[in-house]
């Protein structure tokens, strides 16, 4: 057993981001750039970034206004969230996610 102990509560949806985010030449990990907005009541936030997660681009998520503590009190934040992946992997991630909101307007 650990002499110290692991305080990992409210941290779950970052477990090992840092670790999975990808490193510049210098060793720092790369730049967050935003990706997109996505809705939160539907879920639609939770797909989207397990989906890019399946294809090894990390995902940061940030509720904006009072949205963290929405998403702590009812399990949803109605502002929805904001979504950023590293700076290198923006690219692959903006055509992962082409066409995946276009069927919302039928």
């Amino acid at each position: 057993m650990s002499d110290k102990l692991a305080i990992e509560w409210g941290r779950a949806e970052y477990a090992g981001l840092l670790a999975r985010w990808p490193k510049n030449e210098n060793g720092r990990p790369d730049a967050p750039i935003f990706l997109c907005a996505e809705k939160n009541l539907d879920m639609s936030d939770e797909l989207l970034v397990n989906m890019l997660e399946a294809f090894h681009i990390p995902c940061l998520r940030i509720y904006p206004g009072d949205g963290s503590f929405g998403r702590v009190v009812l399990g949803i934040s109605g502002w929805g969230a904001n979504i950023y992946v590293p700076e290198s992997l923006y690219e692959d991630a903006k055509e992962l996610i082409k066409g995946v909101n276009e069927d919302e307007e039928l």
